[in-house]
C-alpha cells in the first residue's frame, strides 16, 4: 500500500523496495483508487494504517533527499533496538527538511523520569511542553467549548471521548507560540485508539522518543518515593535518601506501592506497544536505566 506513482513515465515506487529518484520528486503522487480498495479491508484499524501510510508516501520519499537519512534499523541510543524499521536521522534535520518547527512525542512509563528529561528539553530546545493532563484541565478552567464538552463527562464520572481531547490537542497545536516554536507532546497518544485519531488529524511527530526501563527498576523507584507534608519535597529511600529529622514525618502515597504499580505498568506495556505501530519511522528508543544526565545526552543526540 506505501505505493506511488509519477504520471510521466507512469512508473510506480514503493517506500521501501523501489524508492523514487530525486528527478522524480516534484512529479510524484498518490493513486487515490487504492484508497477504495485499501478500505475494503475488514479491519478497519489496518485498514486506516494503510491508507496513512499511502498517502505519506510522497512526502517520506522526498525526505530521503536530506543527507541525515538512511533506511534501516529504528535508532537506539544507549540500548538495544527491537528491530523496527525507521529513518535514521535526527529530529532537528527531519524539522528543517519540512521547513517547520521540530515536532516531538516522549513516552515512558511511570518513574521513567519523564518529567525531568521534559523539563530539559523544553530548557535547551525551546519546544512548547503540552502534557494532555494539564491541557485537559486548563480548557475545563478557563470554559472553552472543548472544555466544557470534557467537563460533561468528567463530572458523569466517564472518559473523555478521543474525538474531544483531539481537539483540544489541535487547537493547542494552531496556537502563535507552538506555531512559531514546535513542541513537545508529553505521555500522548496512551493508546492505539488515541493514536489513530492524532494521525487522522495530521498531527505527526519528527521524532518519537520511547524511556524504556526495566521492570523491577520501576517497582523500586515507586515504591522508595515519600513526600514531605509539611514542605512538599519529593524524597527517595535510596536514590534521594531524606535528613534524618524529616524521615519521621515522611508519607507515601496509596498508589506508590507495588501492588499498585505493577497492574500500572501492564496497562502502560499494553498500551505503548499499540502506540509504537504507529510511529515506528520515527521511533527512537533511550536505555532509561541510567543517571539522568546520560539519559539526556542520548536524547539530545536523537535531537540533535
Amino acid at each position: 500500500a506505501a505505493a506511488a506513482v509519477t504520471p510521466d513515465p507512469f512508473k510506480v515506487y514503493h517506500t521501501y523496495r523501489s524508492m523514487v529518484s530525486t528527478a522524480s520528486h516534484s512529479r510524484v503522487v498518490v493513486r487515490r483508487s487504492q484508497d477504495q480498495q485499501i478500505r475494503s479491508i475488514p479491519n478497519s484499524r489496518q485498514s486506516s494504517r494503510l491508507v496513512q501510510s499511502q498517502r505519506r508516501v510522497a512526502v517520506l520519499s522526498r525526505s530521503f533527499d536530506h543527507p541525515s537519512y538512511s533506511m534501516g534499523q529504528c535508532i537506539s541510543v544507549g540500548g538495544e533496538g527491537r528491530g523496527r524499521r525507521g529513518l535514521r536521522t535526527t529530529a532537528r534535520a527531519a524539522a528543517r527538511a519540512s521547513g517547520e518547527p521540530m515536532k516531538v512525542m516522549i513516552a515512558g512509563a511511570p518513574a521513567a523520569g519523564k518529567g525531568t528529561q521534559c523539563a530539559n528539553i523544553v530548557r535547551d530546545y525551546n519546544l512548547v511542553h503540552i502534557s494532555v493532563g494539564d491541557l485537559l484541565r486548563a480548557e475545563v478552567a478557563a470554559g472553552t467549548e472543548a472544555g466544557k464538552r470534557a467537563k460533561g463527562f468528567m463530572d458523569a464520572g466517564k472518559l473523555v471521548p478521543n474525538e474531544v481531547v483531539v481537539d483540544m490537542v489541535k487547537n493547542r497545536l494552531a496556537e502563535q507560540d507552538v506555531v512559531e516554536n514546535g513542541w513537545l507532546l508529553d505521555g500522548y497518544p496512551r493508546s492505539g485508539e488515541q493514536a489513530e485519531a492524532i494521525e487522522e488529524a495530521g498531527i505527526r511527530p519528527d521524532c518519537f522518543l520511547l524511556i524504556n526501563v526495566p521492570d523491577s527498576e520501576l517497582v523500586e523507584r515507586v515504591t522508595g518515593r515519600r513526600s514531605d507534608p509539611e514542605t512538599g519535597e519529593i524524597y527517595h529511600l535510596k536514590f534521594k535518601p531524606p535528613p534524618a529529622d524529616v524521615l519521621g514525618r515522611l508519607v507515601q502515597r496509596s498508589d506508590d506501592t507495588e501492588e499498585m504499580v505493577v497492574p500500572r505498568l501492564k496497562t502502560y506495556h499494553d498500551n505503548v506497544n499499540a502506540v509504537v505501530e504507529y510511529y515506528e519511522d520515527v521511533l527512537v528508543e533511550i536505555d532509561g536505566n541510567r543517571s539522568m544526565d546520560d539519559v539526556y545526552g542520548s536524547i539530545k543526540k536523537a535531537l540533535g
